[in-house]
This record gives structure tokens, sequence and C-alpha cells, in this order.
């Protein structure tokens, strides 16, 4: 595995893994950095050993880049590939299986980690048809989110990609939040040009349950919506937070009612939502979309996830959007739009 490789397969398997950013950070800094060296200037350093003399090549990285420059499989990629959960298996391995793309990312147009193309040739790797880009909107400015200008800016880097990338597609689509009084926040013109659009509420997690559950009633109402995201807001992991108070019930009578999907969270750190409301929205009749909401290449693997939920409470394979051909996927965001 030449060096560069090794680098970027290390930093993939640390995202999967949710290790912390900064050691991710690090080995695809130190891939850039190999990569932008001429044969003469690499062959020195093989030959001095001298790779730390580079800006952002510390020991870690510097033993595996000469490691590899051997034609040796690096130790510590040896370690993580020895660390990964081994593939699902029985009613979880054929649900994941079947997933044929994901409704649910992010690129460093807003919080992600990973350029546009990065993130779908992972996907495209991973054996997916498609990968639904959906940076965060302009409300949520901690996460550089997207204003109509710069998702207008997008929308021709994703049509760049889907030019190189053939036939694999990345499909245009955003994470708009949902604002207190329940609108969407971004431009509906757009909107409604868009692919898929994910509608989740990322500020006042904390209001009482009867607003709360008009802000989310009204969200699931609007013909933009196709996939209400990560319902609850709960945190299990780290920084924990418990989930907002609503009422269920009514939000996944609208979602069946509307055909809006609820999301299957696979994040590690939200998984939502929880199993007594998934089975809730199972018996409400409500489509699902297990998604992995990944900031980072390796973070697409985590919808395993999302299936040990599903098949724990009971969801069935075939209202799960993201098993349908692709086809049938913009069919249904299609007629979303127009009733």
């Amino acid at each position: 595995m030449e060096p560069v490789a090794a680098l970027r397969r290390v930093a993939y398997l640390l995202e999967a893994q949710n290790e912390p950013s900064f050691k991710v950070k690090a080995f695809r800094h130190a891939a850039a950095v190999i990569a932008e060296l001429d044969e003469d200037r690499f062959a020195s350093l093989v030959g001095s050993g001298r790779f730390e003399d580079l800006a952002g090549i510390g020991k870690s990285t510097a033993q595996v880049i000469r490691e590899a420059a051997a034609g040796e499989t690096p130790a510590y990629l040896t370690r993580l590939e020895d660390e990964r959960a081994p593939a699902p298996s029985g009613e979880i391995g054929r649900l994941f299986a079947s997933l044929v793309g994901d409704c649910h990312s992010h690129s460093d147009w807003s919080d992600g980690g990973s350029p546009i193309a990065e993130m779908a040739e992972a996907a495209r790797d991973r054996g997916h048809a498609y990968l639904v880009l959906t940076d965060h909107s302009p409300r949520l400015t901690v996460a550089h989110g997207l204003s109509p200008e710069r998702l207008i800016e997008q929308l021709r880097v994703v049509a760049d990609v889907n030019e190189a990338l053939a036939p694999f597609l990345l499909l245009s689509g955003i994470e708009v939040d949902i604002l207190e009084d329940g609108t969407l926040d971004q431009d509906p013109k757009l909107l409604a040009g868009l692919d898929l659009v994910v509608a989740s509420v990322h500020s006042k997690l904390r209001m009482e349950s009867r607003p709360m559950t008009a802000r989310m009633l009204a969200a699931v109402e609007s013909p933009h919506t196709d996939v209400l995201g990560h319902c609850t807001g709960r945190l299990i992991v780290g920084r924990q937070r418990p989930p907002s108070s609503f009422d269920a019930r009514a939000v996944f009578d609208a979602c069946a009612r509307t055909g809006t999907a609820v999301e299957i969270n696979s994040r590690p750190d939200r998984r939502d939502p929880p199993l007594e409301l998934l089975r809730m929205a199972i018996e409400a009749g409500c489509l699902f979309a297990i998604d992995s909401d990944a900031h980072a290449p390796g973070q697409l693997e985590w919808p395993v996830n999302g299936c040990e939920q599903a098949v724990e409470a009971g969801v069935p394979a075939e209202r799960v959007v993201n098993t349908w051909p692709l086809e049938r996927l913009l069919a249904w965001t299609s007629q979303r739009r127009v009733t």
C-alpha cells in the first residue's frame, strides 16, 4: 500500500471508530502533505527517513509513511484493521446490506471534515448507489450553515462531482433547521429544487411539549420535508442531553399521513429515536430512513448502528426508504413536492 493510501485508510478507520478529530486530522493532513511531494523529494526523504522534518508530520504519521514506503503494511494500520467490529450478520447484516444509499451526510461546506468529492467517493467505494449531501442551513451559524447563495454554488459542485463519478449519484439536499414557529430555514424555491430535504430541530430543544409539538407538526406538514431528522435531539454519549418533550404519537401520525420518513439516526452519540418511540412510529405506519449523519468518510459505516435499532424495534425493511431503488426514492420525494 502506498503511503498516501495508508494514511488515508488510517484516517478512515479512526473516523469509523469515532476517535477524536485531532487524530483523524493528523493523518489526513499528513496524506495531503505527502501527496504534494515530487518523486525526487519523496525519494530523498525515504533515504534519510526524516519525514518529521516536514511541517505537519509527527511521530505516528512518519512511522506509517516509512513502513508503507518500505512495502510493509504499517503496524498502526494493522492494529486498526484488527480492532474493527466484525461484519454484521443475521437480520442486522441483511438489512445493512440492503441499504443502497444514505440520506444524511455533511461536508466541509458546513461542519463536516472532508470535501464533497471525498464524501461521495467514500460512499461509492462502500457500494452505495447514491449519497445525499445535506449540509446545514443558514440559521445554524456554529455549523457554517449554507446561505441561499452558497447553496446555489454548492449545487454546481454537486453537478461536477456527478459528472466525474457517474453512474454513482450525489443527490442534492440539505439538513434544514426547523425554526421555532415550524417554518424551514431556507428559501422554499430552493428547497423545492432539491432531491431530498432532512428537517431537524437544533435550537431551543427544551421547549415545552405543546409548542415543540406544534413546531414539529408544522415542519412535517411542509411539502418540502422528506425526512424528520433525529427527532428527540438526545445525546447519549459524552456531553449527554435528554430528549426533547413532544407528543410523539401526534408527530408520528402526521409523518405517516404525509409520507414523511422518520430518521433512524445512526451516530453513536444519538441513536435517535429511542426504541420506545421507534416502536410507536412503526405502529403509526411511518416510513423510515436509516442514516449515518456522517461528517467524515469513515462515519459512512455507522448505519450498522441504525440497523441494530431497527431490527430490535421490528422496523419492516420495506418501509426503509434507502433500501428502495434510487428511481423509487426520487419518485417519492418528487411526489411529496406536488401534494
